[in-house]
């Protein structure tokens, strides 16, 4: 019985390992040339400059809606030029804002319509589609609510559409408005660093498909129709329009130096919320476009694999959360297995399917200008939050294998710019599901097996244990008692008198 528990256990972790294996695959590819994009200078005349249409999908965004639509208003593009279209499916007091705002930025001579629809139907592709069907932008920008555009941002993305007619979408890198909120904000960012600063960069660098991340980026119209546009077959539109698209044969480029500031999510059910969507959405996508994929003939080879292994990555939180049940039974098989074959796994457990997942991790913190020492001190807490969220996103991934349909659910925010503000008090709380019992029950198990390995003297193995201990208990106990976790940092920050992040709002940047 310790035999088969170990090799379940090691087969679990093999299959893991290939995950790791193509984080290395990516960072290889980063070493590649930057590929020459097309770029053609703006006209001297504004009133020759291009239609550009700015498309805000918002729902029951009271707290940041009104900041997105100032940001909007301040592009610098030619007022003659620019049409704005505020996309409002609320049904709250975020309706009244927008209207007076909107009215008062139209008294002011900007191009701005707020568009409200009867119902909800196809929720944000759905608005998207609704209001491209009126919109006469040449190029189509699209910004969430929770997003605060740069002055110049058209001005630096659209001379690469220009440059390129083969060139279909133009995607902005996220940063993070309120990144030292919290150890969780950190976090987040660290993973968001990672997927736009190694992923996008490596794809692109390899010919390989890029995604188009829902929001900050600027669409080349005609290439949105040439895809039969938005569908709400899936809950990540953003991906399922990306790959149809591609499979076109119209590339996209990613600009690393073109950074939007954005807020995270400020706790933790809404974030586990928004991770279930992209989890689950990413599997509908695969079910849709998996099989066309492989059977269209311009697409090559390495284009396929990469792009199902895009599509098909979140398969290993499955894997995570079955190797998730074992920790305590293996954590008393392996001390009457045999030490030789043992050690030889777990070193293939910490060179294979470690390091290059913290490599990876480590080398995007470095890409987008962090420092070395605070980054090492992270990687280990990321890691751990990675494993917390393997029941939550397993449950996406099995819900999308399955077939099971479900309404998208929005990430609320709350207008948290300095580490001082918070969250409590405020309205749209996140749901909360009863997952939190199992993580908590994983945790506490898996804290368990790293005392029966330590007492064994198993400390690498136990090692990989207090991983599964911290992150689940840490995502178990901040989703049972989401202001618990909310008001001691709160305390801790006024106990420590910390300064306001004032640096984080954004401003123009000119180049």
């Amino acid at each position: 019985m310790a035999a088969i528990l170990l090799i379940s256990y090691y087969g679990l972790f093999a299959i893991l390992s290939i995950y790791g294996m193509h984080r290395s695959l990516l960072l290889f590819r980063l070493l590649r040339k930057k590929p020459r994009i097309g770029r053609k200078e703006l006209p001297e005349d504004p009133l020759a400059f291009p239609m550009v249409t700015i498309q805000i999908p918002i729902y029951n965004e009271r707290y940041v809606a009104t900041r997105l639509v100032d940001a909007v208003a301040k592009l610098d593009w030619p007022k003659e030029k620019l049409e704005i279209q505020v996309l409002d499916d609320s049904t709250d007091e975020t309706v009244a804002l927008l209207a007076e705002l909107c009215g008062t930025l139209r008294a002011k001579g900007l191009n701005l319509r707020h568009i409200r629809r009867k119902d909800r139907s196809g929720f944000k592709a759905g608005a998207l589609a609704e209001g491209l069907r009126e919109a006469r932008g040449e190029f189509v920008a699209i910004f969430d609510a929770d997003f605060l555009p740069r002055a110049d941002f058209l001005k630096r993305s659209i001379p690469y559409l220009l440059g390129d007619e083969g060139l279909g979408l133009v995607q902005g890198r996220w940063e993070h408005l309120n990144r030292d909120h919290s150890l969780l904000t950190r976090l987040q960012a660290i993973f968001l660093d990672a997927h736009f600063a190694i992923e996008h960069q490596a794809r692109e660098r390899a010919g390989h498909f890029l995604n188009f991340n829902g929001t900050a980026g600027v669409w080349r119209r005609s290439a949105i129709d040439a895809a039969d546009g938005w569908s709400h077959e899936t809950l990540t539109e953003d991906l399922d329009l990306s790959f149809r698209v591609q499979m076109k044969g119209i590339r996209f480029h990613y600009m690393h130096d073109l950074g939007v500031p954005a807020e995270l999510p400020a706790e933790m059910n809404g974030f586990k919320n928004q991770q279930h969507r992209w989890a689950k959405g990413s599997i509908e996508v695969a079910r849709k476009l998996l099989r066309p994929l492989w059977h269209c003939d311009r697409i090559r080879l390495g284009a396929k694999l990469e792009g199902s292994m895009h599509l098909l990555n979140n398969l290993a939180y499955l894997v995570v959360a079955l190797a998730s049940f074992l920790t305590l039974p293996v954590a008393f098989a392996r001390g009457s297995a045999n030490p030789a074959l043992t050690v030889w796994a777990d070193r293939y457990l910490l060179g294979i399917g470690l390091l290059p997942v913290l490599s990876y991790f480590f080398i995007a913190q470095l890409l987008v200008g962090k420092k070395i020492i605070p980054s090492l001190l992270l990687l280990p807490a990321a890691l751990a939050l990675g494993i917390g969220l393997s029941i939550n996103n397993a449950k996406a991934v099995l819900e999308g294998l399955l077939g099971h349909r479900s309404a998208f659910v929005r990430t609320p925010k709350y207008r948290i710019h300095k580490t001082k503000d918070s969250w409590i008090g405020k309205t749209y709380a996140a749901r909360k599901g009863l997952g939190f019992l199992l993580e908590i029950f994983l945790g506490l198990e898996a804290l368990g097996a790293f005392w029966v390995a330590a007492w064994n003297g198993c400390w690498s193995m136990g090692l990989f244990f207090l991983f599964f201990a911290t992150g689940y208990l840490y995502t178990g106990i901040l989703s049972a008692s989401p202001t618990f976790g909310e008001r001691l940092r709160s305390r801790t920050w006024t106990l420590l008198g910390s300064h306001t992040n004032a640096s984080l709002i954004p401003k123009s940047r000119v180049g």
